[in-house]
């Protein structure tokens, strides 16, 4: 197979649309701004769903269902919620079509104009906390733990598939509690939750941080965030959890009965991660042969590939040996294939599995079958191995969890050599021009000076790192004092 990918070094934007397209993630839509997941790239966010779920359903939450359309009054009850969705809400107006009388088709029936104007979901929290002033009387109702797998709807000018599309996948999180420590406390839960997937499924260290007032969730008092660097030194926020307040239940008047017989508002939070994750996995292991996985999600792990000769006995000692191979794989839990089709030849078999990203390819070649071994290739740094027949099915379960293993560290490596302290405005400016990744510096702790490097640089606060390092310093624009360093860096 001839090179179908632009390298990254020339044009990674190009290289991460190659890759997305031509290894059969997604595709463009009909609908602008709006993509189809094709089936290798569902996969991919199936596997991160069921894991995800998995999670939440061990700490305790459940999932439910709740309306696509929101009345647009809900949108006006918390103004900063509003303020902050506002330009990016779909709006249903009408509920019906009708023939055209002069011939065009369907027109919209001016008599089918709704009383109030929906919204297509572009979050929940305000049709699920109308919901729950009735699911919540007492203390006894509470927390309130409940998750939901949607799609919604943010209307974007400039749409990037899988990382800022129109409409897009995700879980949302919205948990009601008694106390504020009780809120908080789930809110830095289910970031760590978000963490830990990230870095044990995804192989994606994360900075787990809080979010400047400025880059915080529309209607949060607090916003926390995992965030990923990617191999271009541009960082991408892969996961928020939100500490709410009482915002959303004074907005709504969702109150409890506490143990006093006193009525209160309910403490609430939210957090979220979506398909954005696909598009981190793309950009973070990636290289210019095509996907590179980790193989705890890879929807295919190992592939078998023969090379038959026209030795009929020599064909079928491959056969058997792959069918031995693949019931070992089932048993233990792997995704395997063998792929015996005859009207594909092996190096195009090769090439194809090496751009989809498959962890483990073993060649059973009837040459190297007489010598009683078989080739093992690993994706993550394209070694070769001779193994003997007899250990190859332990020799790729093992690769699996070392190529896992080997994933994690390259890119924690590459993210370290990436995260550069510097004390100067032209330090600061030459390592974003010149190196990329995170830079840690120190800020003076205003919205206007947030504002002013933004404008100045295109750089963000990315985050303030939980647990972070209390050291004195100056503001690296303005030399006002600081008493810890942030997380800056371009992002997508």
């Amino acid at each position: 197979m001839s090179k179908i990918l632009t390298n990254r070094k020339d044009d990674y934007a190009q290289w991460y649309n190659d890759i997305v397209l031509k290894a059969g993630l997604a595709d463009y839509s009909a609908v602008k701004g709006c993509m189809v997941i094709k089936p290798h790239g569902y996969a991919l966010w199936e596997h991160m769903r069921d894991e995800l779920d998995k999670r939440f359903k061990e700490t305790g939450h459940q999932n439910a269902y709740f309306p696509l359309f929101i009345p647009k009054s809900f949108l006006s009850k918390e103004a900063a919620h509003v303020e902050g969705f506002a330009k990016e809400c779909a709006v249903v107006t009408h509920y019906r079509l009708k023939n055209d009388p002069n011939g065009g088709g369907v027109i919209v029936d001016p008599d089918a104009k709704l009383e109030e104007e929906l919204i297509v979901r572009p979050t929940s929290e305000t049709i699920i906390w109308n919901t729950y002033k009735d699911w919540i009387q007492s203390y006894r109702d509470l927390p309130l733990l409940i998750n939901q797998w949607a799609n919604v709807v943010r209307w974007e000018m400039r749409t990037r598939l899988f990382l800022r599309t129109t409409e897009f996948l995700w879980q949302e999180g919205h948990t009601a509690h008694a106390t504020r420590d009780e809120a908080i406390e789930e809110t830095k839960k289910m970031l760590e939750v978000y963490a830990t997937f990230a870095e044990e499924f995804m192989a994606l260290p994360v900075v787990r941080g809080v979010k400047t007032a400025n880059e915080r969730f529309a209607g949060a008092e607090d916003t926390y965030c995992i965030e990923a660097l990617m191999q271009d030194g541009k960082a991408l926020q892969a996961g928020t959890s939100h500490f709410l307040g009482q915002n959303f239940a004074k907005a709504f008047e969702v109150t409890f009965q506490d143990k006093d017989n006193k009525r209160e508002f309910v403490w609430a939070t939210s957090w979220g991660v979506s398909t954005r994750l696909v598009g981190a996995l793309v950009m973070a292991h990636s290289d210019d042969e095509g996907l590179v996985l980790p193989p705890k999600l890879a929807p295919l792990q190992v592939v078998i590939v023969p090379i038959f000769n026209k030795d009929p006995e020599a064909k079928a000692k491959i056969n058997n040996l792959a069918a031995e191979l693949m019931a070992t794989f089932k048993q233990n839990g792997v995704r395997a294939k063998f792929d015996d089709d005859d009207n594909t030849r092996p190096g195009f078999k090769f090439a194809e599995y090496e751009l989809k990203g498959v962890p483990v390819r073993i060649t059973l070649g009837a040459r190297d079958m007489e010598n009683n071994v078989a080739e093992v290739a690993r994706r993550d740094t394209k070694e070769k191995e001779s193994i003997t027949l007899d250990k190859l099915a332990t020799h790729a379960m093992q690769l699996l969890t070392d190529i896992q293993s080997n994933m994690f560290q390259k890119a924690l490596q590459f993210r370290n050599e990436n995260t550069t302290r510097v004390d100067t405005w032209d330090d600061f400016v030459r390592v974003l021009d010149e190196k990329a990744g995170f830079v840690s510096a120190h800020w003076d702790g205003t919205p206007e000076t947030e504002e002013k490097i933004k404008e100045l640089t295109k750089a963000t606060i990315r985050c303030i790192p939980l647990n972070n390092e209390q050291e004195e310093g100056k503001c690296v624009l303005t030399g006002k004092p600081s008493k810890e360093r942030v997380l800056f860096a371009r992002a997508y």
